[in-house]
């Protein structure tokens, strides 16, 4: 059974909070599972960034399956 070890996210844009502090928006894009055979790459698609995507991504542990990213902390 393969598990995932990482979620795979890019900067996609900027957008201020409500203190007014400017902030990064994140878009995950994939995932990297453990399978039988070693760690492998999953993309669930490719970011469009206004003037293009630099190649770097973020590697995060995976969030809790009952984690709601529609809090502002």
């Amino acid at each position: 059974m393969s598990k995932t070890q990482y979620e795979v996210s890019v900067i996609t844009g900027k957008y201020t909070n409500k203190d007014g502090q400017e902030k990064n928006r994140y878009q995950r894009i994939g995932s990297v599972i453990e399978t039988k055979n070693g760690p492998m790459l999953k993309f669930d698609c490719m970011p469009i960034v206004e003037g293009g995507w630099s190649g770097w991504a973020y590697m995060n542990a995976p969030k809790p399956k009952d984690f709601d990213d529609t809090i502002d902390f």
